[in-house]
């Protein structure tokens, strides 16, 4: 049974136990672009504990593009400000150095579309967890969505009012860098499973 689900930025680990139950994955690529989303926004542990990085977009109707050419702004460092908030919240995690090689040149290379940003660096983040999950686009926005189909689009929101019940997904403690400040902070960017487990991300 077909997958369908949007693009998103360093999504949460939800996110990726989509990606293992064995079916194809379609990812839309013509549906509007929405804000307040992770389509352009993480969450990461950081020393003061929940943080937020958000790209900034290009000033205009965004939510009325296709977020196939929703454009990334550049009026500010933005990627050097995330890849620095990255390396200080997972800097002492065991494999950062391990990863960071890989992860750093997303933080170096302009990239003028959203989609293609956030595609470039899942595509990554699936060859660095060993996943072998190709990824489908959509050739036309999907409404009606496919008889068969599981669709997923805007099921996974950081806002926990506007979530979709996913009972199959539960988080799995795991040791983080700040533990010893706050509680275990779950389902965040899967980058914070893969910097503290390495290839043990999966599955959290």
């Amino acid at each position: 049974m077909p997958i369908l689900l949007e693009i998103q930025y360093l999504p949460p680990v939800q996110y990726f136990s989509k990606l293992t139950v064995g079916e194809p994955v379609f990812i839309e690529q013509w549906e509007h672009y929405q804000k307040g989303t992770y389509r352009n926004r993480c969450h990461i542990a950081a020393a003061n504990g929940l943080t937020r990085l958000t790209i900034p977009l290009i000033k205009g109707k965004n939510e009325q593009q296709a977020i196939r050419e929703v454009r990334i702004a550049y009026y500010e460092p933005w990627q050097r400000q995330h890849w620095q908030s990255i390396r200080s919240a997972y800097g002492n995690a065991p494999f950062f150095e391990f990863y960071a090689d890989a992860l750093q040149p997303f933080y170096e290379k302009p990239f003028p579309f959203l989609f293609d940003f956030n595609l470039a660096l899942l595509q990554t983040l699936l060859k660095l967890l060993r996943m072998d999950v190709p990824l489908h686009l959509t050739d036309a926005y999907a409404d009606p969505v496919p008889s068969g189909w599981t669709d997923l689009r805007n099921a996974i929101h950081p806002k926990p009012h506007l979530q979709k019940p996913d009972p199959d997904f539960i988080p799995k403690p795991y040791h983080q860098v700040f533990e010893d400040r706050y509680a275990f902070l779950p389902n965040l960017s899967m980058l914070d499973a893969l910097f503290c487990l390495g290839p043990g991300a999966v599955g959290k």
